[in-house]
């Protein structure tokens, strides 16, 4: 059986965690305090979950999801993920992560800070992180629906993005391919699909509301909104 690892469990986590189990895979939960704070969530989630230290969890994962603040990114230990897919959530919020002088003069992206951190072995698909959680877990639904929601997803390994496209269908969600990695500055905080694609008013702030369907024709036009 496939195992999705969570390097971070907060509220992306812990919804990937249960949409995982939800579509018959294995979950391996970390965080940064110990796998013992983390057995209520492996309980209710069931023997499909277990809690494990980061180190272990990138090791057994065939995709590794790292959601973490972007301000301990480099506390991701590189060997473990050597060879693996690796899901990047971040975002960079200046006011909770501080100052990133590569992010803030357009030099790089956050998830491109990751992959350098990590090295070439591993490789980075930004997906997750333009959707609010209650939405995420709201949204999903399987292959063919007519409701299907698309999310998209940024890397430079083609395979790599591939592989992040089973896992989204797995979770019940379509890909929009949105490039390399440096077009995840299309879909990041400040930009028209970051979070407003997956509202039920797409013109209204998203987080005061309930989930509306966003199928890959829309999550298209509004990552053209955002431009190169």
């Amino acid at each position: 059986m496939a195992t999705l690892a969570l390097i971070g469990s907060g509220h992306i986590g812990k919804t990937l965690a249960r949409l995982a189990v939800d579509g018959g895979l294995d979950v391996v939960l970390s965080n940064s305090r110990g796998p013992a704070t983390l057995a209520d969530l492996a309980a209710e989630l069931g023997p499909r979950a277990r809690a494990a230290t980061a180190a272990e969890a990138a090791g057994a994962g065939d995709w590794v999801v790292v959601t973490i603040p972007l301000v301990a990114y480099t506390q991701v230990e590189s060997e473990p993920l050597a060879g693996r897919t690796v899901i990047d959530t971040m975002n960079y919020y200046p006011d909770r992560d501080g100052q990133f002088e590569a992010l803030d003069d357009g030099t790089t992206t956050s998830s491109e800070l990751l992959q350098q951190h990590l090295g070439a072995s591993a490789h980075v698909v930004k997906a997750f992180n333009n959707i609010f959680f209650r939405h995420l877990a709201a949204l999903g639904r399987p292959a063919g629906a007519a409701d299907r929601t698309a999310l998209p997803i940024a890397g430079d390994d083609a395979d790599a993005k591939r592989h992040a496209t089973e896992l989204l269908g797995i979770l019940g969600y379509d890909a929009v391919d949105a490039g390399p990695l440096a077009r995840g500055r299309q879909f990041q905080p400040g930009t028209p699909a970051y979070g407003a694609p997956y509202a039920k008013d797409k013109e209204a702030p998203f987080a005061q509301q309930d989930a509306g369907p966003a199928p890959a024709a829309l999550v298209r036009e509004f990552l053209a909104r955002a431009g190169a």
